[in-house]
């Protein structure tokens, strides 16, 4: 049973629907997800292994598991500040669509195409795009030393377009953690047949494109967000946009040759 291949092939849905069933068993059990949201990821993720790789799936399983930890993290204090999401840290189907439709839609481009090797790359930076601004936002918004971007004037924690020191190393730590997956999966199925090297200039490239996207989410909630032009699901849509066109753009300069 061939489970390297991506696309729907029969070993690759195999492994997908197995990563798919603990998706619905662990977020529902977890509160990770309302009942919607549950149902929005399982059709996401079938899209995400079933036309990408079910490699891809284990990545975006992995942002999703460290995302709640990281909405967990203090979040009595959070809520009290009046700084959660939801009640009990759970998110929505809205959460699921803004952070991963468009990984759904570069994992249709690959089955369409057939290059499963620069799709899996482009993936990860929109992930880790997504990553990233969550970290920042979860654990950076109890920090009180926090500076507007755009003017890098103080700001209320909290504010779109705010960053601070800890939102900026835990913005890194999630696009560096999507990075590690990114090679982990690169390794499991290099079908690209790229040197160690190379493997590893794309995967620090992976977590490059993350933070930045990160930065350019907050520019957005600074710019467009905070006067109302932009929703957060729009913003967050625009950065991860960002991430994977960055990615998609470098691939395609034959830098990495």
């Amino acid at each position: 049973m061939d489970v390297l291949t991506g696309g729907l092939n029969q070993g690759n849905l195999v492994v997908t629907s197995i990563l798919l069933l603990g998706l619905m068993l662990v977020s529902g059990k977890a509160k990770m997800l309302d009942k919607p949201g549950i149902l929005a990821a399982a059709a996401l993720g079938f899209v995400v292994g079933g036309l990408g790789h079910w490699t891809w799936l284990l990545i975006l399983l992995g942002f999703l598991l460290s995302s709640h930890k990281a909405t967990k993290w203090r979040f009595e204090e959070k809520k009290a500040r009046g700084m959660s999401e939801s009640e009990d840290g759970h998110r929505s189907y809205g959460n699921v669509i803004a952070n991963g439709g468009l990984p759904g839609l570069v994992a249709i481009f690959a089955w369409i195409s057939g290059d499963w090797y620069n799709g899996m790359w482009m993936f990860c930076a929109a992930v880790a795009v997504a990553a990233s601004d969550t970290f920042a936002s979860e654990i950076g918004c109890l920090d009180d030393n926090v500076r507007m971007i755009t003017t890098m004037k103080p700001c209320e924690p909290g504010l779109n377009g705010g960053f601070s020191p800890t939102g900026q190393k835990a913005a890194f730590a999630g696009s560096a953690m999507i990075a590690v997956l990114a090679f982990m999966a690169w390794m499991i199925a290099n079908n690209g047949g790229d040197s160690l090297e190379i493997g590893l200039g794309k995967t620090a490239l992976v977590a490059i494109i993350g933070w930045l996207g990160c930065q350019m989410d907050s520019v957005l909630g600074a710019v467009f967000e905070n006067r109302g032009y932009l929703t957060k699901g729009g913003v967050n849509g625009i950065s991860i946009t960002f991430g994977m066109l960055m990615m998609w753009s470098i691939l395609s300069s034959g830098i990495f040759v």
